[in-house]
């Protein structure tokens, strides 16, 4: 009688298989295999605190400032100004062994928006984790949203490009539960275009570069974690690959 694999076997063999097939696809594409065209930016991101009740992470809760670097990117990718899901990564470089990644979608504000990439043309606007933290018991969401007061981003990566050019663009890192309002905590300032090169190089990793105090939480955390891992493994990187070591804005 054939034995019944169990659970966690079932579990290894599939989390091995997407890597292995990402990697395959990373090698075939000769670069990325999430979000390939995008250019990376040296940036710097200010802490304000959590208003209200704390969130529980001590690097939102408490102010402070941090060299980071920004990855602008298009998900298909489509061509010049034509609607595609957005991305936005964000490594903070803290004082710690690991960096924080952030990466967040194009996406709505609104608590039955906030799971679902949507694609859009202007870079400015409502980014999102889509899936979402788990900080003890509690589900939390980050995003980067619009800034009022900044210039825009335009609507293609070399528009964007520019805006850097002549202006620090801003973004706005918030936090939301699953059907809060989204509280700003931070901001986010794009500065001087890195090198192809840098760009190249520059690797993250969304599920195991967090602050200790969060983990990934929903069923796909384990496929974005195997993806990526397959993406990277293609590309020769590492999950703390690249960065930008210019100074901050």
């Amino acid at each position: 009688m054939t034995a019944t694999p169990s659970p966690s076997r079932s579990a290894g063999w599939a989390a091995t298989t997407v890597e292995r097939a990402s990697a395959a696809l990373g090698r075939r594409r000769h670069g990325r295999l999430l979000h390939p065209a995008g250019h990376s930016f040296a940036g710097e991101t200010m802490i304000w605190g959590t208003p209200g009740p704390p969130v529980g992470v001590g690097l939102l809760d408490d102010p402070g400032r941090y060299r980071a670097t920004v990855r602008l990117s298009k998900g298909t990718p489509t061509p010049g100004s034509w609607p595609d899901v957005l991305g936005l990564a964000l490594r903070l470089h803290g004082d710690g062994d690991r960096p924080f990644d952030l990466l967040v979608s194009s996406s709505g504000a609104a608590p039955v928006l906030r799971n679902l990439p949507l694609p859009r043309r202007r870079f400015t606007g409502t980014y999102t984790t889509i899936t979402c933290y788990r900080v003890g018991p509690r589900r939390i969401w980050l995003a980067a949203l619009a800034d009022p007061d900044s210039v825009g981003l335009g609507s293609s990566l070399g528009a964007a490009a520019a805006a850097t050019r002549t202006d620090t663009p801003r973004l706005v890192l918030a936090v939301a539960s699953a059907v809060g309002p989204w509280r700003p905590v931070g901001q986010v300032s794009i500065g001087a275009q890195l090198s192809a090169e840098e760009d190249a190089a520059l690797a993250f990793d969304p599920v195991r570069n967090l602050p200790p105090e969060l983990r990934v939480a929903g069923p796909l955390a384990w496929l974005r974690d195997r993806t990526y891992r397959g993406s990277r493994r293609a590309r020769g990187t590492t999950a703390q690959s690249g960065g930008s070591t210019a100074t901050t804005v």
